[in-house]
């Protein structure tokens, strides 16, 4: 048997070559590029490729040898279409996003819409965000409050995407594809729930809670203590409360915030009762108009991909190859098609930058259905 060094030296020779061959690979792939930037023609030639591959394949010596050079000249034509973006860009072909820069957001002489009833969580966003003097109202649901911004009736919706303790709002994701709108801000609320009840209740009354079903999931290590309670949905903490006030029965009680007890006239039975004191939600900002603030540093977009090994990988590399840094990805799944989902991802950048365009302009080659869902 060889010595291992000796063995690691004929390696590096090999490598040696590899790089110098693929080097003049790369020099003719800047050659194809010229050619498509004068003819037109599309980056990726998946017939081509795919043809490419199976000819590599069947020239190895054995099935695993035919998959590791599958696998590397995937990457290597990977990397001459990422290569050739860049070269499409420099010169002056990239993707034209209708996407308008502006200084800032509008927050005088504007009407903004909200989900829930006042003293929701999306009623302190709003306020958070825009201060009070506004004219506002109120929804009851997630679709309206699309509906009104889609329609033109409100210059912006404000709508839950993300909780740090129950996830993500995936009838959020839905209707930011559902409806053509754009994210142009984002704000965090941290989320204090209180057990809400009339004001002559006390917490051994008590047999039913109403809360938002995030709401009941994020208080679920209190709620363990009171098996008894029979835990009913609705559709937001504050729209529990005032079912309570309503209903005027001292065995019902809400989980909601302190604001919304205080606003409906409950008496707090138990504060702090979330699992997670540091519970916060993330709420974004909704516009019609497809506007960016020339400061903004997050872009969220959304793809569909073919069901086929590889492909989201092929995507995100976009991001790896232009060094941007993905924040968060969430998928879900396309009506009526088994196993082929949708992605939604959120990453660092700006679409002034030559790294986003040059990602965007990769991913939206090669995806289906690709969105820019807002830079904020």
């Amino acid at each position: 048997m060889r010595e291992l060094q000796e063995m690691r030296l004929e390696i590096d020779a090999i490598d040696e070559r590899l790089v110098k061959l693929l080097e003049e690979r790369l020099k003719v792939c800047e050659e194809v590029a010229e050619y498509k930037v004068a003819s037109g023609k599309k980056v990726l030639d998946k017939q081509r490729e795919m043809e490419k591959l199976k000819v590599l394949y069947a020239m190895a010596n054995s099935e695993f040898n035919g998959h590791c050079i599958e696998e590397l000249f995937s990457q290597i034509m990977a990397m001459s279409r990422k290569m050739q973006y860049q070269i499409l860009a420099e010169k002056g072909m990239q993707e034209k996003y209708s996407f308008i820069p502006v200084d800032i957001l509008k927050k005088e002489n504007i009407k903004v819409v909200y989900q829930g009833v006042e003293g929701a969580y999306s009623h302190q966003a709003m306020i958070q965000y825009f201060g009070k003097a506004i004219e506002a109202f109120h929804v009851p649901t997630w679709k309206d409050a699309m509906e009104e911004v889609t329609k033109g009736n409100v210059d912006y919706a404000v709508v839950p995407i993300e909780n740090s303790s129950a996830g993500s709002v995936n009838d959020i994701y839905d209707l930011l594809v559902e409806y053509d709108t754009c994210i142009v801000a984002e704000t965090f609320v941290k989320v204090e729930h209180a057990l809400l009840g009339l004001k002559e209740a006390e917490i051994s009354d008590i047999q039913t809670v109403y809360s938002h079903p995030q709401g009941l999931m994020q208080c679920a290590k209190f709620l363990e203590g009171y098996r008894q309670w029979q835990q009913i949905s609705q559709p937001n903490t504050a729209g529990s409360a005032l079912r309570v006030l309503k209903d005027n029965d001292k065995t019902q009680a809400a989980i909601a915030s302190e604001i919304a007890g205080e606003l409906y006239g409950l008496k707090v039975l138990k504060p702090h009762i979330n699992d997670n004191i540091n519970n916060t939600t993330r709420f974004i900002i909704i516009s019609k108009n497809k506007i960016y603030q020339r400061e903004a540093k997050k872009l969220s977009i959304s793809f569909e991909i073919p069901h086929a090994s590889g492909t989201l990988y092929n995507m995100l590399s976009h991001l790896i190859f232009n060094n941007l840094s993905m924040t968060k990805i969430e998928s879900r799944p396309l009506e009526g098609r088994n196993w082929e989902y949708r992605f939604f991802v959120d990453l660092e950048g700006n679409l002034g930058d030559v790294s986003v365009i040059n990602a965007l302009k990769g991913i939206a080659e090669e995806a289906i259905g690709f969105r820019i869902l807002g830079n904020y």
